[in-house]
């Protein structure tokens, strides 16, 4: 498996491109439509070098996998797909997060435009590669890891050891389950990679996504906690202190549709 990290400075989140050189297909994993949240205008630098880069290999895409609905930026797979194909996938989960912010924001719960819902431990491929998705959730009901030989892509579960591990307090979430999917991870071996969502590097610090499930099991500030108790309490106390981010109403409104499109579109908080 050969991989290549994208970092977007403005969101702190990597997207992935996972490539099988033999058959040159390749998936799309976490990407980002870039918006300007005082104009409501959406652009597409950051996914155009994404797409410029498998034009570049001549990749084939086949996926454009999603590990949850995130709340901090828009994803860019329904762009994406309409720019170079691939089946935009995510949890099954994926039903009951669509149906409960649609409801709070007043529309209606749509998911047609996922093309492929996962179920825990189900397999697929990329061209020859094969691929697990599991279950992971506990940032939100539709959090989900996806294992590529020794790699586990773990979206907002675990971040570097330094910064610890997701929130728990959206609607949904829940820091027991929390605990229970990070142990789900620490049951593969040690020297298995880790490669995170994001990261948010000090200034001047370079952004690091790759660690090992030895590192977080012993290093993490909340991930290394194994009493189960113990970790609720300190999550949703350091839960108690965080704001909501800036982009969460306007994320959901679009990511419970797969994504944003490159249309200016009113605010509504």
């Amino acid at each position: 498996m050969n991989y290549k990290s994208f970092f977007d400075p403005k969101t702190f989140t990597f997207s992935y491109v996972i490539f099988d050189e033999d058959s040159k297909k390749c998936a799309i994993l976490d990407s980002v439509l870039d918006f300007d949240y005082e104009s409501g205008e959406f652009s597409s630098n950051s996914a155009d070098k994404i797409i410029q880069f498998i034009a570049n290999k001549k990749f084939s895409l086949e996926w454009i996998l999603e590990t949850h609905i995130h709340a901090d930026h828009i994803s860019a797979a329904r762009y994406i797909k309409e720019k170079i194909g691939g089946k935009i996938a995510i949890s099954n989960k994926i039903k009951k997060v669509a149906d409960f912010w649609a409801k709070r924001f007043n529309l209606k719960s749509d998911i047609s435009n996922f093309d492929h819902l996962f179920f825990n431990e189900e397999e697929f491929f990329i061209g020859n590669l094969e691929a697990k998705f599991i279950e992971t959730s506990g940032h939100t009901p539709s959090c989900s890891s996806f294992i590529i030989n020794n790699n586990i892509f773990v979206g907002d579960l675990l971040f570097m050891p330094n910064l610890g591990v997701g929130r728990a307090d959206f609607p949904g979430g829940d820091a027991g389950q929390l605990f229970d999917s990070i142990q789900k991870i620490f049951s593969y071996p040690d020297y298995y990679n880790i490669l995170t969502a994001h990261d948010y590097p000090k200034k001047g610090d370079k952004e690091r996504y790759l660690s090992n499930i030895l590192e977080q099991k012993e290093n993490n500030i909340f991930a290394s906690i194994k009493n189960r108790e113990e970790f609720i309490q300190k999550r949703i106390a350091r839960d108690n202190e965080l704001s909501e981010p800036k982009l969460i109403n306007f994320a959901l409104k679009e990511n419970i549709f797969a994504g944003g499109r490159l249309i200016k579109r009113p605010l509504h908080n």
